[in-house]
């Protein structure tokens, strides 16, 4: 059984910093490409950033650009998201997730099979 577990979330004030990791189980993802989607409440899930298979390339939401970096360490099947600078709007459930099929760093849901429970991280003003 694949599983996807987040973790690293939490209460935070704006301009604070937090990092998130995922560590996967049940199936190795070095082949594959990460990402990171959020979901606020009332919005649909949106992309946030996407990783290639060998860490190489970057995909990040044009919101987050500058502040936000994923990276991932395929020997311990684990991807990181770090994030700077946080603003209130930043406030959502991150949920990590893996692709079964490309190791290109997409930003389209449907690219990614596997996802996490989600982690909640709110940001206060």
């Amino acid at each position: 059984q694949v599983r996807l577990v987040e973790s690293g979330g939490g209460l935070v004030q704006a301009g604070g910093s937090l990092r998130l990791s995922c560590a996967a189980s049940g199936r190795t993802f070095d082949s594959y490409a990460m990402g990171w989607f959020r979901q606020a409440p009332g919005k649909e899930r949106e992309f946030v950033a996407a990783i290639s298979w060998d860490g190489v390339d970057t995909n990040y939401a044009d919101s987050v650009k500058g502040r936000f970096a994923i990276s991932r360490d395929n020997a311990e099947n684990t991807v990181y998201l770090q994030m700077y600078n946080l603003k209130p709007e930043d406030t959502a459930v991150y949920y990590c997730a893996g692709s079964a099929f490309t190791g290109v760093a997409a930003n389209l849901r449907g690219f990614y099979a596997y996802w996490g429970q989600g982690t909640q991280v709110t940001v206060s003003s």
